[in-house]
């Protein structure tokens, strides 16, 4: 080529005149679209569409979607009419390629993200086009800055912390915890306020006295769950998993994933209530805790985590397999208490 420094200049085109290349080899989803979509209403068009002498895409397939999900009349384009149609081509595939081929320095990257809500702490961080996934694993263990009003409050909350059945508790503008009985219709009611979940995850009591048994080298004492501490049987034991999983799957979408975390001693009266509730197991999780705890015969050093789907459409793919740089498996890795030495109640 011979002059590299060409003189560029920015054309407004009707979107409707600009024309997709047919064979254009990279792919975008309509969760993609949406992304950049939303990233063209935080801060406009940044960046025009390179087009050919014919207004035929180079490189802006993506950003031409967005503007018609949009609902832009017109698009700023810049114009390349000397390049060959080898160039050309080579130069679809080139600009696409290239940005894979590069990768982030993991500590600046958390700087910048902290920095983005250390200067506005409302700013939608999912416009930068991560996912709230990539940003929870670039932050890390970050602490965000101390609110000065949430410190003031804090003499307000002096004293034991107490919350008797039927105490809804605001969480700021998004979240809800509600301590009531996960058997009954109102307690969902009040939950969810009209809403309904995507995903579900439950802990139910194992069905096993708890009094008496011990951690902290004896110093720690569990009292007993209100219910499912040992005075049930294997019969009433499924019905209150599968009443339990009822209300779940009807305060559910249809098709969310419903996690059920369960100690191996239930696993037929988890898969029979799961199923019988949700209506299909996709599989199940192994918690490793990388150490053994209590247990009779084997000391147990893991837990199941049973993988339900609720309802009949698809199920909801919060998991996305393989994506933020995990290969998401069946064998979760995390220590349990009893893997921790001292400090471990911290």
């Amino acid at each position: 080529m011979k002059n590299p420094m060409r003189n560029l200049q920015v054309e407004t085109v009707p979107v409707s005149a600009i024309r997709p290349w047919p064979a254009n080899a990279r792919t975008h989803t309509k969760k993609q679209i949406g992304q950049i979509a939303d990233s063209m209403r935080q801060f406009g068009w940044t960046f025009p569409i390179l087009v050919d002498g014919r207004n035929e895409i180079i490189a802006g397939h993506g950003r031409l979607e967005a503007a018609k999900l949009i609902g832009f009349d017109t698009a700023p384009v810049i114009r390349i009419d000397d390049m060959s149609e080898a160039q050309i081509r080579a130069y679809r595939l080139a600009d696409n390629k290239l940005a894979e081929n590069s990768a982030w320095d993991e500590e600046l990257l958390k700087i910048e993200l902290q920095d983005l809500i250390r200067l506005e702490p409302g700013f939608e961080l999912t416009t930068t086009g991560f996912e709230m996934a990539e940003i929870d694993i670039a932050l890390g263990d970050a602490e965000p800055d101390p609110d000065p009003a949430l410190e003031t409050a804090k003499s307000d909350l002096d004293g034991p912390r107490i919350s008797s059945r039927g105490d809804l508790w605001l969480l700021g503008d998004k979240h809800r915890l509600f301590c009531g009985d996960a058997l009954a219709d109102e307690s969902y009611s009040i939950l969810l306020d009209g809403e309904k979940a995507v995903l579900g995850l439950s802990d139910p009591p194992y069905n096993v006295k708890i009094a008496g048994n011990v951690s902290g080298l004896g110093r720690k004492k569990h009292g007993e769950f209100g219910m499912a501490s040992g005075e049930m049987s294997e019969s009433e034991f499924a019905r209150f998993l599968e009443t339990s999983f009822e209300h779940m799957s009807a305060n559910s979408v249809d098709g969310a994933i419903q996690f059920i975390f369960m100690d191996w001693r239930h696993v037929v009266e988890v898969t029979e209530a799961g199923i019988s509730a949700f209506g299909e197991l996709k599989n199940i999780c192994v918690w490793d805790k990388k150490k053994g705890g209590m247990g009779s015969l084997y000391r147990s050093a893991h837990e199941f985590v049973f993988v339900f789907k609720s309802g009949e459409a698809s199920h909801v793919n919060n998991v996305e397999l393989g994506r933020f740089g995990r290969n998401r498996t069946n064998v979760w890795r995390y220590a349990g208490a009893s893997s921790f030495g001292r400090g471990r109640g911290k």
